[in-house]
């Protein structure tokens, strides 16, 4: 499904934020990619979702390279992958039904369409009772379960999280964890950054570990072992 090809990523002559990445990502796989700061987890997941472009190397993102993606396109296939940040990006102004609905209102889906779809994605989430509040009355696991339900709307063949459990206290972060796994079950392929050594090793799911910008490591059932 995904695929990077000899990827590099160069910022300055001394900066090299990836470096010769080779590695598949099948349909379906639940994927942590850890590392220390300035690895090159983000730079790795941005170049999913073509917020930055590799220096070098080919990117296949079901079978279409995104090195040579038209600029026309890159809405469309944005809309095959949810992406989660660590700072919700909420709107404050907009309810939690509005904060979900707003995604599909800007891609022009009917209005039936969003009465119908929303509700469905708020109960996935465990928010099908808040759908009134506004973000500020949730705590911090439920705006990330809202940032959640806003990334799954468009129904999603990827979802990337770049350290979602970032600003959360362990229960929460577990919380987060189990809904990551729930949307994996449900057959989305799930792709998470993070620092969170519990997190990874509770997953128990694949674990790409990267080291100055080059893969250190890529067990099946991995831990967390960065020193």
């Amino acid at each position: 499904m995904i695929k990077f090809e000899n990827v590099s990523k160069i910022y300055k002559e001394d900066l090299h934020a990836l470096e010769d990445i080779n590695l598949e990502i099948q349909p379906g796989e639940f994927v942590s990619v850890v590392g220390h700061s300035g690895a090159g987890k983000s730079t790795l997941l941005k170049m999913i979702y073509i917020d930055e472009r590799p220096t070098a190397g080919e990117i296949l993102f079901d079978d279409e390279s995104l090195i040579t993606l038209k600029k026309s396109k890159i809405p469309e296939h944005r809309r095959n992958i949810g992406t989660i940040f660590q700072d919700f990006k909420l709107l404050k102004r907009k309810t939690v039904f509005e904060n979900v609905a707003f995604a599909l209102e800007v891609c022009g889906e009917p209005e039936k369409e969003i009465q119908e779809d929303v509700p469905k994605i708020l109960d996935i989430v465990g928010l099908g009772e808040k759908m009134e509040a506004y973000p500020e009355e949730l705590s911090a696991g439920q705006q990330q379960k809202l940032a959640i339900a806003r990334a799954l709307i468009h129904k999603p063949m990827v979802i990337v999280a770049d350290e979602p459990t970032g600003n959360m206290d362990p229960d929460s972060s577990m919380e987060i964890l189990k809904l990551l796994l729930k949307i994996n079950k449900l057959g989305t392929t799930v792709i998470l950054a993070t620092h969170d050594k519990v997190i990874v090793d509770k997953a128990a799911k694949r674990v790409i570990c990267l080291e100055e910008g080059r893969v250190k490591c890529d067990d099946p059932k991995g831990k967390y072992n960065v020193k």
